[in-house]
This record gives structure tokens, sequence and C-alpha cells, in this order.
């Protein structure tokens, strides 16, 4: 049985550390900020994540690029050659053209390199909910498991895994066109903190909306009581933009009711970041259903 290595990309917002602990291999996306691209590597050496969400405060706009096939195929020609098997998770379809250029890679590859084995997910998720994914695989591989039971249980579980989320400026949702115009002038008027999910299509949703950041930190718990299965998981992670408070007050809460482990704390990066904006607070669990 032959190693495999785990690939994934930068919008899953893993630790540095966690991916050099389990030896991923993560290629990064790009966000342009103040007319300069850089790459969102997870040590953020391009950027520290508190500058770029101040410059984001003060005004300015990111935009985003994907991951392309070209650095897919040199990433894992480079395993290949040194007699490595690859199992790749992206950045969900519905969100990034990541996984078409993972998917157009892995074509090319297979048709190059017949007898090694390939194997690609579409997480459906985003931030540390694609961390998640990752990291239950990367734990897998650790225990001994073969690339096709890893892949197979990643396949199984993906529907499971939740992610609920709060943004504290909606224009970031309105700028990505989850929302009007006129509800963002309305939320912002009225303090509204509007609660988020993403779908089994790997879409976000806007699922409600609350009064005031402390009760949409309450409402994230809430989601999670409801449908939160420990016979999956017991692993949580949180990520946010750049507001540790907020995460470790709602870190508190789950723990104080629930049997659960809260194993990282992240920056949300800046490629997602640039779409949920300063503030966002997410939550993932294994859960019942999305």
């Amino acid at each position: 049985m032959r190693d495999f290595i785990i690939v994934t990309d930068s919008a899953s917002d893993l630790t540095d550390a966690f991916a050099k602990q389990h030896d991923l291999e993560v290629l990064p996306l790009k966000f342009v900020i103040d007319g300069v691209e850089y790459p969102d590597y997870l040590d953020h050496r391009s950027m520290d994540p508190k500058d770029f969400y101040d410059r984001v405060r003060k005004g300015m706009m990111p935009s985003t690029a994907q991951v392309n096939a070209q650095e897919y195929i040199e990433v894992c020609e480079k395993l290949i050659k040194a007699q490595k098997d690859i199992l790749i998770l992206t950045f969900s379809s519905a969100l990034s053209g990541t996984h078409n250029s993972a998917r157009i890679a892995v074509e090319q590859l297979r048709e190059s390199y017949p007898t090694s084995k390939i194997l690609l997910v579409d997480t459906l998720a985003a931030s540390l909910g694609e961390g998640l994914l990752v990291a239950t695989a990367a734990k897998m591989r650790k225990q001994g498991y073969t690339i096709e039971q890893v892949y197979e249980e990643i396949e199984k579980i993906k529907l499971n895994l939740a992610h609920w989320f709060t943004v504290s400026d909606i224009n970031h949702l309105k700028r990505g066109g989850r929302i009007s115009s006129t509800a963002a002038v309305v939320a912002n008027l009225l303090n509204i903190n509007p609660i988020l999910h993403v779908s089994d299509e790997g879409k976000l949703i806007a699922r409600t909306k609350v009064i005031g950041r402390k009760k949409a930190l309450h409402a994230l718990f809430a989601k999670m009581k409801e449908t939160y299965n420990p016979t999956i998981s017991k692993t949580v992670f949180i990520s946010h933009g750049d507001d540790i408070d907020a995460a470790n007050h709602l870190r508190d809460l789950i723990l104080s009711e629930l049997d659960c482990e809260v194993e990282m704390i992240n920056f949300i990066g800046p490629v997602i970041g640039a779409h949920s904006g300063p503030n966002t607070i997410a939550l993932f669990f294994f859960a019942n259903n999305r």
C-alpha cells in the first residue's frame, strides 16, 4: 500500500502549524487589495490578517482569484514522482472555480500517470468547514486508513458538516450579490445581524436575522444545539474575522452545555474574508444535516 498525501487549498483556513503537523500540501488562492495581488498562504507571510482586516475597515475593497489547473498539476506531479498517491479536497465548487481547476488537472494527470491514484473531493464547504473535513481526513490518514477509506468517509459525512455564521458588516454580502442594496441599508440602520449557512449545494444561504451582536452569537449556538451529532465527531472549529473575543465567547457558550471539543479557533483568511468582512464569526461542527 502506497502512502498518500492530502492536497487542499488556503480557503480551508487551517492553521499553518496543523498543515505542517499533518504533512498537507496547501495551494494558495490569491487576494487583491489596493491594486496588489498576494498569495494566501496559511502562515500569512503575504499579509498579517489583522493588517488585512484593518485595510478593509478603512474602506479598501479586496477581490480574490482561484487556484488554476497548472498549479495543481505542478504540485501533484512532484508528489507522483515521489511515489505518493493523492487525495485532493477543494473549496466548494459553488463558491469558487478552484474545484474545476482541480478537476481539469486530475483528468490530465490520470492520463499521464495511469498507475497513480488521484482522488478528488468537492467538499461543498468553506473556511474551517472545509478545514474540518481536511482535518478529519488527515487524522484518518495518521491512523492508518487507506486513501480509498478516507475518500469514502469524507464523501459520506461531508453533508453532515454544518456551517453557521454571522457577519457584522452586511455591505460585504451586498457587494457579493448575497443581499439587495435596500436590505443592506435597512439591516445597518436596525443593527440586524444575518445568520447564514452553507447549503448541501455548497452555496451561502441567509436563514434568519437577529438584532444585535450578542443575540447573533447565541443564535449560532442555538443552531448547534438543534442539530449537533456527536456520534459522527465531537470536534468543533470556529473561525473569525479579527474578533477573537467573540470567538472565545462562542466557544465558552458551547463548552458550557455540550459534550464536544473546540479544537481550533483561527482567523478567516483574506480569501474568505474578502467576501465576509471584518468581525464575521463562523461555527463548524458535525450535525444530523447541514
